[in-house]
């Protein structure tokens, strides 16, 4: 099993940044995609970034150019920069993996709730 803990959600201003933590533990052979969805009110989670264990990056288009996604491997952390926030990106943001134990699997964090105000 895959646990994934996550942190450094909370409230902002309109324009101002925060930056999400992730952390996968477990009994982990190998780690692909790692990433961040996020599901605002009302709404269906939604992807928000993701990059591979290579490096590539994947991002929504609403958030290009203002987060940034990156990962380090050697210690399964996967942290997320998001800058010039807006009250849009008020969600519960999920942190995502993809890893093999004794199979792959998709596993998910508890969330962590980012609040932006206007």
């Amino acid at each position: 099993q895959v646990r994934l803990a996550e942190s450094g959600g909370g409230l902002v201003q309109a324009g101002g940044s925060l930056r999400l933590s992730c952390t996968a533990s477990g009994r982990i052979g190998n780690i692909n995609r790692m990433g961040w969805y996020r599901q605002g009110s009302g709404t269906q989670r939604e992807l928000v970034a993701t990059i591979t264990n290579g490096g590539t990056t994947n991002y929504v288009d609403s958030v290009k150019g203002r987060f940034t996604i990156s990962r380090d491997n050697a210690k399964n952390t996967v942290a997320l920069q998001m800058n010039n926030l807006k009250p849009e990106d008020t969600a519960v943001y999920y942190c995502y993996c993809n890893a093999y134990t004794v199979y792959w699997g998709d596993y998910w964090g508890q969330g962590t709730q980012v609040t932006v105000s206007s």
